[in-house]
């Protein structure tokens, strides 16, 4: 496929529609079914189970995992955006990864407590097949889109992907709770647990075939030509790291934002991860049936309001300004996680979900645009956001490390949860330092 030009509607709906193909992954492994099926596993065991010679708490095991995994990420981001960079084909690696975590996600179907090890595997590729995707996605969002685009383009990636998610998780909810319908076979929880197992098939399958959309019509990269990989350029993309760390002392605004950014993202982030966890183990179910159902009620219903909510945040960043918007969401967020803490019942749970979808869209979409709006001009893209995914990520690994500790230690995540509002109110503090002159704060 030619080329297209930059702020060209069709590479613009191209863009944003790998956020349909990817999305699924997030809303069904991360947030919805998977975390359903991973406490299924240990009705039978109290959430402990004895592995690497302690005893420890499934859900601290699975935020270990998950930090494990994000570190990763973090540093191989900076290697292959380097070599990316400098020959310019972002869109194999984007490519690799993404098959990576949706064969990965096909591997969940085989996850039991018999063959631990080998699921968590499962569930640790998938996780780097997910982000590292990311770290070229986004990065080529100011090479297709100008300035004036980016709000909107990125919200509109984060609507569609809210749309084909809630799609394909309707029908796995159709599946868990009406096994028959699909001539799913067995008790009602061995149907049940199966129908799960399907799902994760289902999101491999739906990931690969819908990016291809997305791979048609994306350029190769920022730059075409016919560079070898040669032993220097293995570690480019550190020294580039090297190179954006000084830069950021020479453009206050970004550094400032940066910072604000890392800190408040590690509570987003860590919050999007374990609240299903959270839900299943602190609310008072009636059943295991109505816990099922409840939880992904939730996800759906947080999945729904987010697509209002990122067209908001969209709007809202246009009259008030990028940075008073997501200063305004972090003090929304602080107040989420204090109340967290006195959640008990299912209506709390459900009130809640509505709260977080409102802003969990928005914050990620308005923090990408506004740190694309920010950047300097360069080809080399790929080196800027992947200092901007590097820090997402270390912030990550922070937060699921903190939040796994403090719910190994107290034996409950309603305390890690709390603690997370520290988290916002920093990033409330450092997102007020940037100059109010910034035209982001206009």
């Amino acid at each position: 496929m030619a080329d297209l030009p930059k702020g060209d509607k069709k590479l613009l709906n191209a863009w944003a529609f790998y956020d349909w193909a990817n999305s699924v992954y997030p809303l069904v492994i991360s947030s919805a079914i998977f975390p359903i099926f991973y406490e299924a596993l240990f009705s039978d065991r109290n959430h402990y189970i004895h592995l690497f010679g302690t005893e420890i708490k499934n859900s601290a095991l699975i935020s270990f995992v998950t930090a494990a995994a994000f570190l990763v990420v973090a540093v191989i981001s900076p290697l292959l955006s380097g070599i990316a960079d400098y020959v310019g084909n972002k869109k194999d690696f984007m490519r690799f990864f993404c098959y990576l975590g949706a064969l990965s996600c096909i591997g969940l179907n085989w996850f039991s407590l018999d063959s631990l090890y080998l699921g968590l595997l499962f569930y640790f590729l998938g996780l780097i097949g997910f982000w590292a995707s990311l770290v070229f996605y986004n990065s080529y969002l100011p090479d297709i889109a100008f300035p004036e685009q980016q709000d909107r383009v990125s919200a509109k990636g984060y609507s569609l992907g809210y749309i084909g998610s809630v799609i394909l998780l309707i029908v796995n909810l159709a599946m868990v709770m009406k096994p028959q319908l699909f001539h799913i076979t067995g008790t009602e929880g061995e149907a049940a647990m199966k129908a799960m197992r399907y799902s994760f098939v289902m999101v491999g399958i739906w990931w690969i075939v819908f990016s291809q959309y997305t791979y048609y019509y994306l350029p190769k990269g920022n730059k075409s030509n016919d560079r070898k990989v040669s032993k220097h350029v293995i570690f480019n993309g550190f020294k580039e790291l090297k190179k954006v760390w000084h830069l950021l002392s020479e453009n206050i605004i970004l550094k400032r934002y940066l910072s604000g950014f890392f800190v408040y993202s590690m509570a987003v982030q860590t919050v999007m991860l374990i609240a299903t966890y959270f839900g299943a183990q602190e609310i008072q179910w009636e059943s295991k049936a109505q816990s099922t159902t409840g939880l992904i009620i939730c996800i759906l219903l947080i999945q729904l309001i987010a697509i209002a909510g990122a067209v908001l945040t969209s709007r809202a960043s246009e009259k008030f300004g990028n940075i008073p918007t997501l200063i305004a969401i972090n003090c929304f967020w602080i107040v989420l996680c204090i109340l967290a803490y006195f959640m008990v019942l299912p209506i709390h749970f459900y009130i809640m979900a509505a709260l977080v979808g409102l802003v969990m869209g928005g914050i990620q979409a308005l923090s990408r645009s506004t740190y694309s709006k920010l950047l300097p001009e360069t080809e080399d893209t790929a080196s800027f956001f992947s200092f901007y995914d590097v820090s997402e990520k270390v912030g990550i690994v922070i937060g699921m490390c903190v939040y796994g500790i403090i719910d190994q230690i107290t034996g409950s995540p309603r305390f890690a949860i709390v603690f997370l509002a520290s988290f916002f109110i920093v990033g409330v503090i450092l997102l007020r330092r940037i100059p109010k002159k910034s035209a982001l704060n206009q």
